[in-house]
């Protein structure tokens, strides 16, 4: 037997930060998002042997292990072994053989949900295969234990909602530590004239995941848990502006859009001082001197995928503009209502 799932990573147009517990907790958050059509995919290859193979082709790095053993969190792919522990452990399955291979469409650190998505999308897939029904919120909650509370990783709430239900979302996290998603209904006229204005690049300012990431959400908490009043002022402007943004987005107003994007993004270099850095506020400075209407950072910070908005007109003298200027590539995307889903193969 072999099952296949796929969810769509997500571009963060407001509200970041805010989704992260130490935030939410105390004040609530919210944001806005919404998924395009690049993913994170599983394949699960069911087999008569005595072993587990889990294997990440786009980092090249392949763990085999004996089907009896315990399942260890220590090991090269921690997210895959956690995500089979928790099927095994919560539903009291018996172990079985498996091949599972994964793969994502962008690079580590891209800033678009990328180790999250891969989360949900390997959620999907075993429980397709052992016939477990989960709606969008279960997957997405599940998701956020695993990452957050089983393996301690650093982070938010949102990218694991965003690939679970997909489309254009707006997403309030309560302070009982609730969540609750609101489905955007953006008329196709908008998003097509969205879609013709952005433009996804990829400058080769890379980050680690791992490391500066986990280093800007660990300074955010930190700044939440010691009242430090600039970020937290920052904080409650991006979740003042993903409620402005939803309306802007509803209205189909690009230019309002734009000019928040940007007071978003100047919010929240405040959070935490590796948010950007010299050769990011560079790249933006002219960008925006040479026809970009607004830029910023999708996810944490530190690097990964600039999003631009760029009159159409001015698209292709801004391309060359990045060209020159350094050594990236552009993401061509489309916005996606679909959110994570799985399938057998015959």
């Amino acid at each position: 037997m072999i099952i296949r799932s796929r969810a769509p990573l997500r571009l963060g147009f407001a509200g970041g930060g805010t989704d992260l517990p130490a935030f939410s907790d105390i004040y609530g958050g919210s944001v806005l998002n919404a998924t395009i059509n690049q993913y994170a995919h599983c394949t699960l290859i069911e087999t008569n042997s005595s072993n587990i193979v889990f294997n990440a082709s786009d980092i090249e790095i392949s763990e085999e292990l004996n089907i009896n053993s315990e399942i260890s969190l220590n090991g090269k792919l921690p997210l895959h072994r956690a995500v089979y522990k928790r099927f095994i452990n919560d539903y009291n399955l018996r172990p079985a053989s498996f091949t599972l291979n994964t793969y994502s469409d962008v690079p580590p650190g891209s800033g678009l949900g990328s180790s999250s998505t891969l989360v949900v999308s390997m959620i999907k897939v075993f429980s397709e295969w052992f016939n477990i029904p989960m709606g969008e919120y279960d997957i997405a909650k599940l998701a956020y234990e695993i990452e957050r509370i089983d393996l301690g990783f650093s982070g938010g709430k949102q990218d694991q909602y965003a690939a679970s239900f997909g489309g254009f979302n707006f997403m309030d996290f309560n302070k009982n530590g609730s969540v609750v998603i609101n489905p955007l209904s953006i008329k196709p006229r908008i998003i097509n004239e969205l879609s013709e204005n952005l433009l996804l690049y990829y400058s080769g300012i890379s980050r680690s995941a791992a490391e500066i990431s986990d280093s800007i959400i660990d300074e955010q908490n930190s700044n939440v848990d010691n009242k430090i009043n600039e970020s937290v002022i920052a904080m409650k402007a991006t979740k003042k502006i993903s409620h402005d943004m939803k309306n802007a987005f509803i209205l189909g107003n690009i230019e309002e859009i734009a000019s928040l994007m940007n007071k978003s993004w100047e919010h929240k270099k405040q959070t935490a001082q590796k948010v950007s850095n010299n050769e990011l506020d560079e790249m933006f400075n002219l960008a925006l001197k040479n026809n970009a209407k607004a830029c910023k950072l999708s996810g944490a910070g530190g690097g990964g995928f600039s999003i631009f908005l760029v009159d159409p007109i001015d698209r292709h003298d801004f391309i060359r503009f990045l060209e020159n200027y350094s050594k990236g590539y552009i993401l061509n995307c489309e916005f996606t209502n679909n959110g994570c889903h799985s399938w057998r193969v015959k």
